[in-house]
């Protein structure tokens, strides 16, 4: 598959856990509890979806390489194990416990999966590689796969059955994440080479356009249909993170850095995403953006720099800059957003950006 090298998060290398499994209060009405790895060999953790229950998905990184998939919930960190293969990540997870995600099979490919009543079924491939990325309440399930004319095609997983939802025109498409109405939201790439956010919503798709740029990536939907994701600015020199709602994409600007993505939205409408020049995680709640880095650093270790999901309680599945994985619950305290805190951009030209999208794309290989 290919790099999808975009504006982004930098890479690190994986750095020891700290404060594994405390929870502490902070002063801006969260609670914070690192959710830690799968222990022995696996060291470092990414979260990658939250259910209204609290519980989490994502995959635990070992000293070897081997990524396993996980789901976090009641305090315990579970391994889900693979299908055959050495590695798995889960990327959703809806409200009745299903997950999905991609693993290796014993063949070596990468496939798609669903995780239910403790059992992974491989959900196949229409092509060679398959990746599930999203899931609702109904089981739908929404990724993409590697297909036979070496472009990427967008996919819907329903009543046990993967259909290939096609290119919209284009050469390659990408489904990232389906509501429980079952609108589906992604990207395509154009027969010009730029890519542009979609919605797909019973059998049509909408070109959802961008900030003035050439290029925009939609990652997540709510249950009334409202849209988040990054698009460049005019020139395409830096790209902001979107809301798409009722037809129109507003810009929700930054920190104070150049650069920033939105990657979740729950029904209140409350937005997950980083600053990448400051690289800070934002809550964007009432017109308001909130550096969530602010909660403090010593319940992260490390500055929190990438969150991923956010659920209906407003609870938000996170990452920090060292690996390490938190949820963050809000506390009877949090009826307003937290105060912004001041902002002092970092020296970080020496640092090379990747897209997020790379990070979570990874072949389960």
């Amino acid at each position: 598959m290919r790099a999808r090298q975009r504006f982004g998060a930098v890479l690190l290398p994986v750095a020891a856990l700290a404060l594994l499994g405390l929870t502490s209060p902070s002063e801006a009405g969260y609670s914070i509890t690192n959710l830690g790895a799968l222990g022995g060999d696996y060291v470092s953790s990414d979260a990658q979806g939250i259910n209204d229950s609290g519980q989490v998905v994502g995959y635990s990184y070992g000293r070897v390489g081997q990524a396993h998939a996980f789901l976090y919930s009641n305090g315990q960190m579970t391994d889900l194990g693979t299908l055959g293969g050495g590695n798995s990540h889960a990327t959703g997870i809806n409200n009745s416990g299903q997950i999905v995600g991609y693993a290796q099979t014993t063949g070596g490919a990468g496939h798609a999966f669903l995780y239910s009543n403790g059992q992974m079924t491989d959900l196949g491939s229409l092509g060679t590689n398959s990746y599930a990325l999203g899931i609702n309440v109904n089981g739908q399930v929404v990724g993409y796969f590697d297909a036979t004319d070496s472009h990427e095609h967008a996919f819907l997983y329903s009543n046990g059955q993967m259909t290939d939802l096609g290119t919209f025109g284009g050469t390659d498409s990408f489904a990232e994440g389906i509501n429980d109405s079952g609108q589906i939201v992604g990207y395509f790439d154009t027969a010009d080479g730029h890519a542009h956010a979609f919605l797909y919503s019973n059998g049509s798709v909408t070109d959802l356009g961008g900030l003035g740029g050439n290029h925009s990536f939609a990652y997540g939907i709510n249950a009334s249909g409202q849209v988040v994701g990054g698009s460049y600015t005019t020139g395409d020199a830096v790209g902001h993170a979107f809301l798409y709602s009722n037809g129109q994409m507003t810009d929700l600007g930054t920190l104070g850095g150049t650069e920033s993505e939105a990657f979740g939205i729950n029904d209140s409408g409350q937005v997950i995403g980083t600053d990448y020049t400051l690289l800070r995680a934002f809550l964007y709640s009432n017109g308001q953006m909130t550096d969530l880095s602010s909660l403090g650093t010593a319940g992260f270790g490390s500055p929190l720099y990438l969150p991923t999901d956010i659920n209906n309680e407003g609870q938000i599945a996170a990452d920090s800059l060292n690996q390490s994985t938190f949820l963050l619950t809000p506390t009877p305290a949090a009826t307003a957003a937290p105060e912004p805190a001041s902002l002092t951009l970092l020296g970080l030209g020496a640092l090379g950006l990747l897209g997020y999208g790379w990070r979570r794309r990874q072949q389960a290989a």
